[in-house]
């Protein structure tokens, strides 16, 4: 079943790189956007933002973070309430985008809107991020009609050559060429990874490297169906094409892909892939193979919050 986007659609952007994000999307979509986070320095004059207060706390954790953003949650829902869709970008390697993207999403389910969810993963060099990151996405694709995943990891794996900023700006430009396409190309309501290569590369070779970052992920078996975004196409030969279309439907079958061509100046494949089963970023959480049903408090993220009581340390 494929995602339907409904007007209006609010664009919102958690932290600095989603912020980054939805002010680009939000352009390319003609929509209204929202900008959230704990930093100040990620507003923007054009857009409405809402600051989450962490008080005198200078470095927040994570769990805090996401306390304060309980407290003002009227506020949020308050802007998301004339809203049919809703767009989310965020970075759940950053603290911001980990801490607020779970209370986001689950205003946005319990508000029936239509959320469609973009989540950046973290490199696997910052252990740090991991584990909140693997929380925060199931989260997520609980509260989500569709999920689109993009891993900054296996995007270094595929291209180990590249420095983690020139990650950062492929990954990015990805996933702005699936929101620029978001009008006119059917997404499956389900988990969806978004996988790429770098510029300036032989277009067999993207792909190579685009399934490669794929598989990464996912296990071929529960991939459902791929849709394959030539970028550049009307400047690919026809041979090339061809060669692209007999490879991709060797591997991932016929009824199981499909070919769109954008006219752009660089020369690439983005692939986004539906995923029915686990994923790479299941194991992210230790405790994630222990059923919902099974799992105490699961529909309150955990946070820290101040409960103001006189308790003393006990030595």
């Amino acid at each position: 079943m494929s995602f339907q986007i409904k007007e209006p659609i609010l664009v919102i952007g958690l932290g600095g790189a989603g912020s980054k994000l939805a002010i680009k999307a939000k352009e390319a979509l003609n929509s209204d956007c929202l900008l959230i986070s704990n930093d100040t320095k990620d507003s923007s004059s054009d857009n409405s933002f809402i600051h989450i207060s962490t008080d005198s706390v200078v470095n927040p954790s994570v769990q805090l973070i996401r306390g304060s953003a309980f407290k003002i949650s009227d506020e949020i829902k308050s802007k998301i309430a004339n809203y049919s869709t809703v767009v989310m970008m965020s970075n759940l390697a950053g603290k911001a985008g980990s801490a607020i993207a779970p209370v986001v999403s689950k205003m946005c389910k319990e508000s029936d809107k239509g959320l469609i969810s973009f989540a950046i993963m973290p490199f696997k060099y910052e252990k740090d991020r991991i584990f909140n990151s693997g929380i925060s996405l199931k989260r997520i694709r609980e509260d989500s009609k569709c999920t689109i995943v993009l891993d900054n990891d296996s995007l270094l794996d595929s291209n180990p050559d590249l420095s983690s900023k020139t990650c950062y700006d492929i990954a990015n430009s990805a996933i702005m060429h699936i929101v620029k396409s978001l009008g006119n190309s059917e997404i499956s309501s389900e988990t969806n990874i978004l996988s790429t290569s770098k510029d300036s590369q032989d277009i067999e070779d993207s792909l190579r490297d685009s399934l490669k970052m794929l598989y990464e992920n996912a296990p071929p078996n529960s991939i459902k169906r791929s849709m394959v975004y030539v970028v550049g196409g009307s400047n690919i030969p026809v041979g090339v094409l061809n060669s692209i279309t007999n490879i991709t439907n060797g591997i991932l079958k016929e009824s199981n892909s499909q070919i769109d061509m954008t006219s752009t100046e660089e020369s690439k494949v983005v692939m986004l892939s539906s995923i029915q089963g686990m994923t790479k970023f299941d194991s992210y959480d230790p405790l994630g193979m222990i059923p919902q049903e099974n799992t105490l408090d699961w529909h309150t993220p955990d946070c820290s919050i101040d409960c103001k009581l006189d308790l003393y340390q006990l030595e």
